[in-house]
């Protein structure tokens, strides 16, 4: 029979597990060297990312710089109903949401397709160079990208319209035509971030398996069939996350390279939120009205990153939570 009690000192043998804080108590004393190293993340995120969330009770208030924040008179949700209710809002809407939606849809399986090429190339020396290369755009400042996009595109003496007049077509003022301001946008946000968008694919891809492609060579599968059975199915996890943290951030399109690169010709097609908070805010001093807007753009990429989680945790058994 088993014994119930200590042979030493006749004691009941305690089985029952420890409890969650205790538990806690000993992962904190473990890992205490990491959570030290952690401690600046923290304090960054507290101070300059929830810190900063009290400032949005003015979105409900008549905002006086004289009076204060919690001084200024409580109007409640007016800033939210003049917004809906102003013309500007279903333009602003629409161009967030397709240049958003476009920028996911097309520029988010370029890093994948880069870096699953870029695995596949055996020439050490050219890999490293193009993988170099491509990382550099990343590096470079948004004024310094929206600058060369001016020049590059400019009508007079822009390299691209000289090789559209070299070919016999009419030079085209890509920054003042609506119907391109989207493309332009993309694009230059594809060449900017795929070389960096593609680390942590490659990374994924450094760790498979090298015995699972051997396995496959042998049984004769061909180079297309190894990234279709092998790379891919083992992307799946990254590439998940990855897209559902890009649909969280879908609406929140940075204002920075939008208002160096549009002018009131594109308006109609380039303005979205975040470029209309800055003009009410800081332009027009419209703090409450401008924090109003910011709010509800907040709320619908959060409404988008919920979605997204949930499509993902559907779909393919991934999610964040």
């Amino acid at each position: 029979m088993q014994k119930t009690f200590s042979e030493t000192n006749n004691a009941p043998v305690n089985n029952t597990p420890p409890s969650r804080w205790v538990s806690a108590l000993r992962h904190i004393k473990r890992d205490r060297q990491l959570l030290i190293l952690f401690i600046p993340c923290i304090l960054f995120f507290i101070i300059f990312r929830y810190g900063p969330m009290y400032g949005l009770i003015i979105a409900f208030k008549e905002y006086d710089v004289w009076s204060g924040i919690l001084g200024s008179e409580w109007v409640g949700f007016e800033h939210f109903r003049t917004f809906f209710t102003s013309p500007d809002f279903l333009k602003l809407f629409k161009n967030t949401l397709l240049l958003g939606f476009f920028s996911l849809i097309i520029g988010f399986p370029f890093p994948i397709i880069f870096a699953i090429l870029l695995n596949e190339v055996r020439l050490i020396w050219f890999k490293k160079s193009i993988q170099t290369i491509s990382f550099l755009p990343s590096f470079l400042s948004i004024v310094i990208v929206s600058s060369m996009l001016i020049d590059f595109l400019s009508p007079g003496n822009g390299i691209i319209n000289d090789i559209i007049a070299a070919l016999g077509f009419e030079k085209i003022y890509f920054l003042a035509e609506p119907s391109w301001f989207r493309t332009v946008y993309i694009g230059s946000d594809i060449w900017q971030q795929m070389g960096y968008g593609s680390i942590l694919y490659l990374a994924a891809i450094a760790g498979i398996g090298p015995e699972l492609y051997e396995a496959a060579k042998v049984d004769g599968a061909s180079r297309w069939a190894r990234i279709r059975y092998i790379t891919l199915p083992s992307l799946k996890p990254t590439i998940l996350i990855l897209f559902i943290i890009n649909a969280g951030n879908m609406f929140r399109i940075g204002y920075e390279k939008i208002l160096l690169i549009y002018n009131p010709m594109t308006y109609e097609v380039a303005d979205v939120f975040s470029t209309y908070v800055y003009r009410q805010g800081l332009l027009q001093a419209n703090y409450s009205y401008a924090a109003a807007v910011g709010l509800f753009e907040g709320i619908i990429a959060l409404i988008m990153l919920l979605v997204a989680n949930i499509v993902s945790r559907k779909l393919g058994g991934k999610s964040l939570w």
